[in-house]
């Protein structure tokens, strides 16, 4: 979505929503992901997959426009928190096949932290996958009801 009209349609969310009704915002967050080896004995950092600007700019676009709707009166906030998502793969070459075509504008893997994958992956159990642990953010918010005049 562009951003100029994520604040739009936070107001057709309030507008549309029942009169109390709850809104979750679930997203993932920009923040230099784990890019982790894992076996059923251990786990092992082989690095972090660096934020592209798209990615940097729709995260703030989406923090300045749900507080634009706080600051507007049609939400408040009751709860937030974080929480890690992982993507599961069999091997490093499909880790950055997948980050390639699904992730190409928001997130990269530079070759140190590929090589480090690979040789990590490559040395442990044969049960090893990679993962990428997603910073992910939840938050409940409670429509405001607006007085008529």
């Amino acid at each position: 979505m562009p951003h100029e009209g994520m604040v739009h349609a936070l107001q057709e969310i309030h507008r549309t929503l029942r009169p109390s009704g709850i809104l979750i915002d679930l997203r993932p967050v920009e923040q230099n992901w784990a890019v982790e080896i894992v076996t059923a004995a251990e786990q092992k950092t082989a690095g972090w997959l660096t934020d592209m600007p798209l990615g940097i700019a729709d995260d703030e676009a989406a923090f300045r426009s749900i507080a634009e709707a706080e600051s507007r009166g049609w939400f408040v906030k009751e709860r937030e928190e974080e929480f890690s998502f992982f993507y599961y793969f069999d091997t490093p070459s499909e880790m950055k096949e997948f980050m390639d075509e699904e992730w190409e504008d928001f997130e990269k893997i530079d070759d140190a932290t590929y090589l480090k994958t690979r040789s990590l992956w490559a040395s442990a159990n044969a049960d090893a996958r990679v993962r990428v642990r997603v910073k992910m953010l939840i938050t409940k918010w409670k429509k405001i009801e607006m007085r008529q005049p």
